[in-house]
């Protein structure tokens, strides 16, 4: 006898990397007929680039261009390059960029590197290439920011990082695990995952239109080891998951996203907030954060570990230690559902509620004037997660009134 309701087949590794090119080509960018396509990628990456290419063609693109990076080459850099290579920055790099923009092209970038890369290597190096780098690229990330064209992050498991993720498991075993986990939380692994994106975008766009009607002068968070109350910037706008270009094209910067984030007010932010899961940047875990705010400045700051690179972050520039941005996610959302650490800021940040450290994103206030608006700006623009399923959120009123809008790490809304 025939079921009524036959369960699907699975899906195989190859149609769920089909998918997820797919889905980076048609949700992501959502590269459209006579489109333009710039496509960066770790050459590690290359048959998940093939896919991708000949999706956009089948999309309809005019122009595809692919550029590879080997993250080797940057621990070279700071391990034997002479000090003046880590101050120069070609200016003709960023006028391609700028003319590509220009050109029409949408951006999609594909991450994958080793997260112990730089483990080791002299931080001071670090900080002052990743500070020239951020003051050269400054003119494309504003334009960027205010979404003139579309622009995407998806992912690619290289093996180190894969060894890191699930240590001790054999390589081979580790990669196909990790892609595992990639394509579940960007569901990929669906019979119709555009649909399922479609579905998920518009949940989110639900909670950030709730949190726009309601126009709160601050937001309190409070666990077990958070105490924090953040002010938020005026003329403050929650955006989450699909996001439209100047051009009206509606696209999605990160595959994948759970989160409904704003700016905060940089002058607005007191009390103590403890990390909830580790921090991963420039080659380093920082564990057990602990910050202190006082006038929305970070006025104290530890680490069990790796607390120079966090007070280097810190010291980048003024704006590094006040806050750009806030973001909700729910405890359990699909990436803190795998349980795991992926040691990669495109996935960690979705796997709870989290602040960060530095730039906050034009598209946050109305008219996109940050300073006006009391948004903070900075080289730097570090998220790290302080949700937890004890976490409790209230939106407070300028008169000092305020409701629920988490409970237990849930929406209460």
């Amino acid at each position: 006898m025939t079921s009524p309701n036959p369960v699907p087949a699975a899906l195989t590794f190859e149609q769920k990397l089909a998918n997820y090119a797919d889905l980076l080509v048609r949700v992501g960018v959502n590269l459209q007929p006579g489109g333009k396509l710039h496509l960066n990628a770790p050459i590690e990456a290359a048959p998940l680039v093939r896919l991708i290419v000949r999706k956009a063609w089948e999309a309809g693109a005019v122009a595809v261009d692919v550029q590879y990076a080997d993250q080797q080459l940057g621990r070279l850099m700071y391990d034997h390059a002479p000090e003046a290579a880590l101050d120069y920055a070609p200016a003709w790099s960023t006028e391609q960029v700028m003319h590509q923009i220009d050109d029409g092209y949408v951006f999609l970038s594909i991450a994958g590197s080793d997260p112990d890369l730089l483990a080791g290597a002299d931080q001071a190096r670090i900080a002052r290439r990743s500070k020239v780098a951020a003051q050269q690229s400054r003119p494309v990330s504003d334009r960027m920011m205010a979404f003139e064209i579309n622009w995407s992050v998806g992912a690619m498991p290289v093996p180190s990082w894969a060894a890191r993720v699930f240590p001790g498991v054999p390589l081979e075993q580790a990669t196909a695990q990790l892609w595992d986990a990639i394509f579940a939380v960007s569901r990929a692994d669906r019979p119709d995952p555009v649909a399922a994106w479609r579905s998920h975008t518009d949940g989110l766009a639900r909670a950030c239109a709730h949190l726009n009607s309601r126009r709160y002068h601050a937001l309190h968070l409070k666990n077990a080891h958070t105490d924090l109350t953040v002010g938020l910037a005026d003329g403050h706008l929650w955006i989450g998951g699909a996001n439209a270009a100047q051009n009206g094209t509606e696209g999605v910067p990160n595959l994948p996203t759970d989160e409904v984030f704003t700016a905060p007010h940089r002058g607005r932010v007191e009390g103590v907030v403890r990390a909830s899961k580790p921090l991963s940047v420039r080659g380093t875990l920082i564990e057990d954060i602990v910050m202190r705010f006082e006038g929305g400045r970070v006025t104290s700051a530890t680490a069990s570990q790796g607390q120079d690179v966090l007070l280097s972050l810190l010291d980048t520039d003024e704006g590094a230690r006040h806050l750009g941005e806030i973001a909700l996610v729910e405890y359990d959302s699909p990436v803190a559902s795998t349980g795991l650490l992926f040691y990669n800021t495109l996935f960690d940040e979705n796997a709870a509620s989290h602040i960060a450290l530095g730039q906050a994103y034009n598209y946050n206030v109305e008219g996109g004037a940050l300073e006006p608006a009391g948004a903070n700006t900075s080289l730097i623009h570090v998220d790290w997660m302080i949700g937890t399923p004890d976490t409790d959120v209230d939106g407070m009123y300028e008169n000092g009134e305020r409701e629920s809008v988490m409970r237990g790490g849930k929406w209460k809304f």
